[in-house]
Order: C-alpha cells, then structure tokens, then sequence
C-alpha cells in the first residue's frame, strides 16, 4: 500500500527559493516558489529590502508548524490560508484553490519548501 504523501519526498528532493523584487511603487516583496517554481506563498509590500528579509527569516522560522497556518475562504468561496508568525501577524497568503485538498497540499508545501535559505532577486 503506498503513503497517502507519497509526493512529498518529491517536493524536499528539489527545494524551493525565495525571490524578492521591487514593485511599481518602489517597495518590496517576496514570493516563496516551490521547486516546480510555482508560487506557493506571497508577502506583504515592504517600505525596505532589509525588512523584506526579515520578512523570510519570519517565513523560514514560523512554516514548520502547523499551528501557524489558518485556512480561509474567499469571497468567491475558494479556500486559501494565510501563514502567521508567533505574534498572530501574517507574514503570507496563499493563492486560492479550487479544493480543500488542493489548500492543504499547499500548506504541505511550504512546510516543505518554507525552510530554504536559497534567495534570488529579480
């Protein structure tokens, strides 16, 4: 009988990056992509690249535990969660998902993929 996460060993084989990049208004995000390079989570607009990077360190420290992720649903009724550091602040959402599964599969993801120390700029 095979595991029911049989694809996760998969997705730790190829880890996936952070990569950062300045906006139109000259601010900064990141996005967390998985080794497929899908994105898998995205950060709020930071005012510096300093504090973009701790926004990863936040995502690196807080994406192991289960406790920090809550699943929400859209207006359109479409799962996504959010990723919260201890402090109850969000430090990433989601994209929206067409199922439960498919939500609870990305947050298997960025479990996986959250603890990278790979950063790129775009």
């Amino acid at each position: 009988m095979v595991p029911p996460l049989a694809v996760e060993p998969e997705m730790e084989a190829v880890m996936g990056k952070y990569v950062i990049r300045k906006t139109t208004d000259d601010q900064y995000m990141f996005n967390l992509k998985a080794g497929n390079g899908e994105i898998i989570l995205t950060s709020e607009r930071y005012t510096t690249k300093a504090a973009c990077k701790n926004g990863i360190a936040s995502v690196q420290a807080n994406s192991p535990f289960e406790e920090r992720y809550e699943i929400r649903e859209s207006s359109l009724k479409e799962p996504y969660f959010v990723l919260k550091a201890a402090n109850n602040q969000i430090i990433g959402v989601s994209e929206m998902y067409s199922s439960m599964a498919a939500c609870r599969n990305g947050i298997k993801s960025v479990q996986a993929n959250g603890s990278t120390e790979t950063i790129e700029e775009e």
